[in-house]
């Protein structure tokens, strides 16, 4: 339990550290997202993270799917 509490603790600070980071671009998009305007920038910030979102999902249940298979019982 005590394993699980650590884990838990953990991840919620990275996911509240991560949003500090979460408006980092490439230099290609900064330099596109500044003639754009900020609306438009939000939005392809947005889109990024969408798409960096999506493989870390798909990991995740892959892992969590295969730790729950071969846990003793």
């Amino acid at each position: 339990m005590k394993k699980i509490a650590i884990v838990v603790a953990l991840s919620i600070s990275f996911l509240f550290m991560s949003f500090e980071f979460s408006s980092a671009q490439c230099s290609i998009c900064t330099k596109t997202t500044q003639q754009l305007g900020e609306k438009p920038a939000k939005g392809l910030n947005g889109g990024i993270l969408y798409l960096a979102f999506t493989p870390f999902a798909v990991a995740a249940f892959v892992g969590y799917r295969w730790w729950k298979s071969n846990r003793q019982p």
